[in-house]
């Protein structure tokens, strides 16, 4: 009798659950954004309501880069009422897992340029040196400030 063997690759098996993870991500942002807008406008999408406040004009894509990878969310664009989420900050194009990384990768002595490739392997995207040399300014900034006292220092352009 042949009895059939189970072969598990570990890679796929990875590969799978990170993009499961990356899914489920993206679709609760998505969701939380709906709910947010929902709750500013009184109504629910498609709904029609007394109590409406505003009304949604669509919509526009972001990208943010986590330890899942790239999720593509859907901020909705109001009309009549100010929209701006509670859920993920203005201008943020990187989880702060990811930022501290990065920083602790250059703390630790990678090269900039090694960053670039090691982001690409972990998260699927690159990171530019500049993003890399730019965070490390922040924290060069803040350690001077503790070290100094200093409580606000403004930051040089040619840094």
């Amino acid at each position: 009798m042949s009895e059939k063997i189970i072969q598990l690759n570990e890679g796929i098996i990875k590969n799978e659950l990170k993009e499961l993870v990356r899914n489920s991500v993206e679709e609760t942002l998505n969701e939380l954004l709906d709910k947010e807008a929902a709750e500013l406008t009184g109504a629910a999408k498609y709904e029609r309501s007394e109590a409406r406040q505003g009304y949604r004009s669509g919509h526009y894509e972001r990208n943010l880069t986590t330890t899942s990878g790239d999720v593509m969310f859907k901020v909705p664009k109001l009309k009549g009422v100010g929209f701006e989420t509670a859920i993920i900050e203005r201008y943020r194009r990187r989880e702060s897992s990811v930022e501290e990384a990065l920083i602790e990768m250059y703390l630790a002595g990678v090269s900039v340029r090694r960053v670039e490739d090691i982001t690409e392997a972990l998260w699927g995207t690159k990171v530019s040196a500049s993003t890399v040399s730019e965070l490390n300014k922040k924290v060069w900034m803040v350690s001077i400030c503790a070290a100094t006292g200093a409580v606000n220092m403004k930051m040089s352009p040619y840094w």
